[in-house]
């Protein structure tokens, strides 16, 4: 796969690139994406499509390097020349966006990951992982494809078991990465992993307006914090 993915672009300012969580369908981020475009230009990327027509069609097992190789390619295409992005992913896109900055750092200013659930991470990880998908993936699951395929079906089908045994293989550069839990998470598995990664990794971690959907149940909060956090970074970089 060569061509870049689908993305959409709206607002004006210094390009931040979303990955939405999930199956990377951004389904309810309209809120979001409204308010952060008020201050940049905001470039959603939709990795498998599935906003954009592909949505029921046969979708392999995902690979992390897939998405971040996506995103840096949707990057070469939207950024100018020499300039960077800012970078934010939740969930399954907190993932992605980890992997991107390991991978390709050159363009990249600053990459905020929001409760990405690489539990494997943890001491008691393999335990924890095996938790969370027979948490997640029970009967009645939706379909990942077909006429009845839903973005959840996707990502149950064909996401979660290989993003959640995601393991980063490198330290990012320094201060470069902020890890973000949902206030809403306190005492939950994937507030517990945000600060296990952030403490592994030597970086940031701060807390957002919400739990693990804070980016749909409080959209202009979690956007403020999001912005106060690249600002903030922005700052401390120069």
């Amino acid at each position: 796969m060569t061509d870049t993915p689908p993305y959409d672009v709206t607002g004006r300012g210094p390009v931040l690139l979303l990955v939405p969580g999930g199956a990377g369908h951004p389904m309810g981020l309209g809120p979001l994406t409204e308010r952060l475009a008020t201050r940049f230009t905001v470039v959603t990327y939709d990795p498998l499509g599935l906003a954009h027509g592909r949505l029921g069609a046969p979708v392999a097992e995902q690979r992390v390097a897939d998405w971040s190789e996506g995103a840096r390619r949707v990057l070469e295409e939207v950024l100018p020349a020499g300039a960077s992005a800012s970078v934010f992913g939740t969930s399954s896109g907190g993932i992605a966006v980890l992997d991107l900055l390991v991978r390709h750092p050159g363009r990249l200013a600053h990459v905020v990951a929001h409760e990405p659930p690489c539990v494997t991470v943890l001491p008691d990880g393999a335990a924890r992982r095996a938790e969370l998908i027979d948490q997640l993936d029970g009967p009645g699951r939706p379909p990942a494809e077909g006429d009845s395929a839903t973005p959840t079906g996707v990502f149950l089908g064909r996401v979660l078991r290989p993003f959640t045994a995601y393991v980063p293989a490198a330290a990012p550069p320094p201060g470069r990465l902020t890890i973000a839990a949902g206030t809403g998470s306190r005492g939950q598995l994937l507030h517990r992993t945000a600060e296990f990664l952030a403490g592994r990794l030597g970086c940031a971690c701060t807390e957002f307006p919400g739990g693990h959907l804070g980016t749909l149940d409080h959209p202009v909060e979690f956007a403020d914090a999001l912005t106060e956090t690249l600002r903030s970074s922005a700052r401390t970089s120069v």
